[in-house]
Protein backbone atom coordinates (compact mmCIF):
# COMPACT_ATOMS: atom_id res chain seq x y z
CA UNK A 1 0.00 0.00 0.00
CA UNK A 2 1.25 3.77 -0.75
CA UNK A 3 2.04 6.01 2.13
CA UNK A 4 -0.47 8.75 1.75
CA UNK A 5 1.32 11.89 1.05
CA UNK A 6 -0.77 13.94 -1.03
CA UNK A 7 -3.29 16.12 1.25
CA UNK A 8 -6.77 15.19 0.68
CA UNK A 9 -6.39 12.88 -2.60
CA UNK A 10 -7.42 9.16 -1.67
CA UNK A 11 -4.93 7.69 -3.62
CA UNK A 12 -6.21 3.63 -3.03
CA UNK A 13 -10.04 5.17 -3.62
CA UNK A 14 -8.41 6.51 -7.19
CA UNK A 15 -6.67 3.49 -7.86
CA UNK A 16 -9.88 1.37 -7.25
CA UNK A 17 -11.45 3.83 -9.44
CA UNK A 18 -9.40 3.42 -12.42
CA UNK A 19 -9.17 -0.48 -11.74
CA UNK A 20 -13.15 -0.88 -11.81
CA UNK A 21 -13.83 1.89 -14.28
CA UNK A 22 -15.56 3.74 -12.39
CA UNK A 23 -16.65 6.69 -13.81
CA UNK A 24 -18.19 8.76 -11.32
CA UNK A 25 -15.43 8.32 -9.28
CA UNK A 26 -12.85 8.94 -11.18
CA UNK A 27 -14.36 12.38 -12.06
CA UNK A 28 -15.00 12.86 -8.36
CA UNK A 29 -11.16 13.79 -8.45
CA UNK A 30 -10.46 16.65 -11.10
CA UNK A 31 -11.34 20.34 -10.43
CA UNK A 32 -13.60 22.03 -11.51
CA UNK A 33 -10.80 23.82 -13.96
CA UNK A 34 -8.33 20.80 -14.43
CA UNK A 35 -6.10 20.76 -17.49
CA UNK A 36 -5.52 17.20 -18.84
CA UNK A 37 -2.66 16.95 -21.89
CA UNK A 38 -2.37 13.40 -23.68
CA UNK A 39 0.37 13.05 -25.71
CA UNK A 40 0.79 9.89 -28.08
CA UNK A 41 1.34 8.83 -31.78
CA UNK A 42 -2.02 11.19 -33.03
CA UNK A 43 -0.92 14.46 -30.37
CA UNK A 44 2.71 14.76 -30.40
CA UNK A 45 5.08 16.67 -27.78
CA UNK A 46 4.43 19.75 -30.20
CA UNK A 47 0.71 19.42 -30.35
CA UNK A 48 -0.62 17.57 -27.60
CA UNK A 49 -4.82 16.90 -26.64
CA UNK A 50 -5.26 19.41 -24.42
CA UNK A 51 -8.79 18.60 -22.77
CA UNK A 52 -9.77 21.99 -20.31
CA UNK A 53 -12.36 21.45 -17.50
CA UNK A 54 -14.32 18.64 -15.71
CA UNK A 55 -16.42 18.76 -18.07
CA UNK A 56 -14.49 17.57 -21.03
CA UNK A 57 -12.40 15.44 -19.43
CA UNK A 58 -15.47 14.08 -18.21
CA UNK A 59 -16.04 13.01 -21.32
CA UNK A 60 -13.13 11.26 -22.26
CA UNK A 61 -13.46 9.59 -19.22
CA UNK A 62 -16.59 8.22 -20.10
CA UNK A 63 -15.64 7.02 -23.22
CA UNK A 64 -12.61 5.15 -21.38
CA UNK A 65 -14.82 3.57 -18.49
CA UNK A 66 -17.11 2.31 -21.26
CA UNK A 67 -14.88 0.50 -22.77
CA UNK A 68 -13.91 -3.40 -22.47
CA UNK A 69 -10.55 -3.22 -20.85
CA UNK A 70 -9.02 -3.75 -18.29
CA UNK A 71 -6.62 -1.36 -15.95
CA UNK A 72 -4.31 -1.81 -14.15
CA UNK A 73 -2.57 0.79 -11.47
CA UNK A 74 1.56 0.19 -11.32
CA UNK A 75 4.76 2.37 -9.83
CA UNK A 76 2.68 4.69 -8.62
CA UNK A 77 5.17 7.67 -6.61
CA UNK A 78 2.80 10.07 -3.92
CA UNK A 79 4.60 12.97 -3.31
CA UNK A 80 3.10 16.58 -1.51
CA UNK A 81 1.04 17.73 -4.78
CA UNK A 82 2.23 16.33 -7.04
CA UNK A 83 1.24 11.92 -8.19
CA UNK A 84 3.28 9.85 -10.99
CA UNK A 85 1.94 6.11 -11.48
CA UNK A 86 1.89 3.99 -14.48
CA UNK A 87 -1.39 2.57 -16.07
CA UNK A 88 -1.13 -0.90 -18.15
CA UNK A 89 -4.06 -1.78 -20.12
CA UNK A 90 -5.59 -4.49 -22.33
CA UNK A 91 -7.69 -5.32 -24.56
CA UNK A 92 -9.79 -8.39 -25.06
CA UNK A 93 -7.94 -9.20 -28.10
CA UNK A 94 -4.95 -8.56 -26.73
CA UNK A 95 -3.58 -5.26 -27.91
CA UNK A 96 -1.48 -3.24 -24.67
CA UNK A 97 -1.64 0.50 -23.68
CA UNK A 98 0.56 1.26 -21.24
CA UNK A 99 -0.01 5.23 -19.95
CA UNK A 100 2.62 7.23 -17.87
CA UNK A 101 0.61 9.92 -15.93
CA UNK A 102 1.81 12.66 -13.93
CA UNK A 103 -0.75 14.82 -11.81
CA UNK A 104 -0.40 18.08 -10.11
CA UNK A 105 -2.87 18.74 -7.26
CA UNK A 106 -4.38 21.23 -5.52
CA UNK A 107 -6.55 21.50 -1.85
CA UNK A 108 -6.64 17.40 -2.80
CA UNK A 109 -8.18 17.95 -6.75
CA UNK A 110 -6.34 17.17 -9.91
CA UNK A 111 -5.85 20.29 -11.42
CA UNK A 112 -3.41 19.26 -14.21
CA UNK A 113 -2.25 15.58 -15.73
CA UNK A 114 0.14 14.96 -18.11
CA UNK A 115 -0.57 11.06 -19.83
CA UNK A 116 2.37 9.94 -22.38
CA UNK A 117 0.44 7.04 -23.93
CA UNK A 118 1.83 3.97 -25.97
CA UNK A 119 0.36 1.64 -27.82
CA UNK A 120 0.69 -2.14 -29.46
CA UNK A 121 0.16 -1.21 -32.85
Amino acid sequence: MTEQLAPGLDFEAMRRAIEESDYDALVAFYADDAELRTVNKNSTPSSPQVLRGKEEISELLRDVCGRAMTHHVEDEVVGENRVAFNEACEYPDGLKVLTATTLELQDGKIVRQTNIETWDE
